[in-house]
Order: structure tokens, then C-alpha cells, then sequence
């Protein structure tokens, strides 16, 4: 455990990105077992020493794994000199239930949340199906957190549109109630054209939203894995992508190894159009996410 006289006097989280200060992060997945936690703990030690502003640690598929990502978030909290934001999804949740797990948070130290509607139940691509007695939008959780206590909130933004949005102004005219509901800065999902994210802020600027929007980056590491992410999500890879990839399909260090270039120069080309920052979606490896961050020169 890190005594509390030694941890560092962090900003909150919105005076971060009122200062013009780049946020730099990083989002694990919850283990699925002992061995997986240990992996993780790993990951987590050889990426404190970048000291990035924050890091999460996510719910599993359909709300699934919310204890271990709870006491895993806790644990960041009272045993790392790390911020952490955790997660709150409404999937599977009556409303006190939702209210006892922000008191874990709490109690833990944590009070950065990151407050999402979250995946059905059945998983992506399935239809959304009311809890009763939950909530049933993002917006409504942000405005639950704000009614609990004195807490920072960040919410989802899609450069791509939600799977289930009409079309992408009504996307972003989602993410600008969820700003005016109390969210205070918004993290994008995975996404590979620097032109989604550039047109998604010029949406939601258009409606005189000035919420920090921070691209969501995951290196392509595993072609297939990626691609059966971002599926999920309902998006895809790029042609262009797939393209640049396709002559190494036969060797994945080559595999890897264009994979992180590309997420540099994609990482490089949002910085210098503005971006508040970068959000790695590390999938609990620290390795390829070390390699950008050392290539773009960001100072620790």
C-alpha cells in the first residue's frame, strides 16, 4: 500500500483539461481469473512510471466481472501512486444497486467515474432491454453521480456513430446532453481515420459543447483480434488499414510492428489537430503502448 502522505496532489480531472495539460491514459480489461489479475498487475507496474493522468479498468460483457473490476480499481487506488476512474455501467442494475457500487468507489478513494450505458446484456448487436427498476441511458447515470457527491464524470463519445443512433448528428447531439446532464469530459471508442474524431468535435462544437473529447486509441497488435473488436462495436477496420497490413499477413511481428506505426502517425496527426490527449486501450499488455507513447516524445 502507497501511504497516503506519499501520493501525489493530483488536479481534478477537469482542471487537467481546463489547463490545455494532454491527458494521457490507459483502459485495462478485468482478468478473467488469478492468473490473469497477476498478468495485469504486471502491466500496471511497467506503465505507472509514465504517470498517466488516469487509468480504468472496465466492466466484462453485459455488466459481467463488476466486483472484480470494483476491488481491482480500489486496489489501483490504495496500492499505486495511479489515479484510476472507475467504471459504472447501467446493464443488470436496479438504481440502489448502482448507488452502493459509486459508495465502493467512495469508500475506496476513487471519485473519477466513468459513467456508460454499456452493452446489452445479451451482448453488442443484441436489442437493449429496460432493468427494472434501472436506468436505461447514459445521461440518466451521469445525473444519478452528480446527485451522490462531489465526483468528476466521463462519459462515451463514438466517431462512428452508436450502433444504435440514427445518424451522427443525433450521435453527437447525445454526447452534448450527456455534457449538460454534468459529464465533464468524454473518451471516444476505438477508431482508426483521424477524420471520424476531427468531424465528431466539429458536431459537437457546432452545438456550443466545449466538452474535452479524448480519442480512444488501440494499436493493432492482431489483425483478427481487432477486427472482431471493432465488429463488435459495430464498426471496421479501414480498408486503407487492412491494406497496409495485408503484405505481412504471413508474420505477425510485422503484423505488430505496422500496426504500432500506424497508431503512432494516427496518434501524432490528432495531437497536432488538437486532440486533449490520447486514451490507450492497452488489452492488459504494456508493451505496444510504451512504444507510441516513447515515439510521440510526450514528457513524464
Amino acid at each position: 500500500m502507497v501511504p497516503p502522505a506519499t501520493r501525489p496532489v493530483r488536479p481534478r480531472l477537469p482542471d487537467v483539461f481546463a489547463s490545455g495539460r494532454r491527458s494521457f491514459s490507459f483502459e485495462f480489461f478485468p482478468p478473467r481469473d488469478d492468473a490473469g489479475e497477476r498478468r495485469l498487475w504486471t502491466t500496471i507496474r511497467q506503465l505507472e512510471p509514465l504517470r498517466p493522468t488516469f487509468v480504468s479498468v472496465t466492466y466484462g460483457a453485459g455488466g459481467s466481472t463488476r466486483d472484480r473490476t470494483v476491488r481491482i480499481t480500489g486496489r489501483i487506488a490504495t496500492d499505486t501512486t495511479l489515479r484510476p476512474v472507475g467504471h459504472l455501467t447501467c446493464v443488470g442494475h436496479v438504481v440502489d444497486e448502482l448507488r452502493r457500487v459509486v459508495g465502493q468507489y467512495a469508500d475506496a478513494g476513487v471519485r473519477d467515474l466513468l459513467a456508460l450505458r454499456g452493452d446489452p446484456a445479451g451482448g453488442p448487436g443484441t436489442p437493449w432491454v429496460s432493468h427494472p427498476g434501472g436506468i436505461d441511458r447514459a445521461v440518466h447515470l451521469v445525473e444519478l453521480v452528480r446527485s451522490l457527491g462531489d465526483f468528476t464524470v466521463g462519459v462515451a463519445a463514438f466517431p462512428e456513430k452508436h450502433p444504435e443512433a440514427a445518424d451522427l448528428e443525433s450521435d453527437a447531439a447525445i454526447l452534448v446532453a450527456k455534457a449538460r446532464a454534468g459529464a465533464d469530459y468524454a473518451v471516444t471508442q476505438l477508431f482508426f481515420r483521424p477524420t471520424d474524431y476531427l468531424e465528431l468535435v466539429e458536431r459537437v462544437r457546432a452545438l456550443r459543447c466545449d466538452i474535452p473529447i479524448v480519442p480512444g486509441i488501440m494499436p493493432i497488435t492482431n489483425l483478427a483480434q481487432v477486427q472482431r473488436m471493432v465488429r463488435l462495436s459495430g464498426s471496421a477496420v479501414p480498408d486503407a488499414v487492412v491494406e497496409r497490413l495485408a503484405p505481412y499477413a504471413d508474420n505477425p511481428a510485422s503484423v505488430r510492428a505496422a500496426g504500432v506505426e500506424l497508431a503512432i502517425e494516427l496518434c501524432g496527426r490528432l495531437l497536432s489537430e488538437g486532440a486533449p490527449g490520447l486514451h490507450y486501450y492497452t488489452l492488459n499488455t504494456s508493451t505496444a503502448t510504451r512504444e507510441i507513447h516513447a515515439a510521440l516524445n510526450v514528457p513524464v
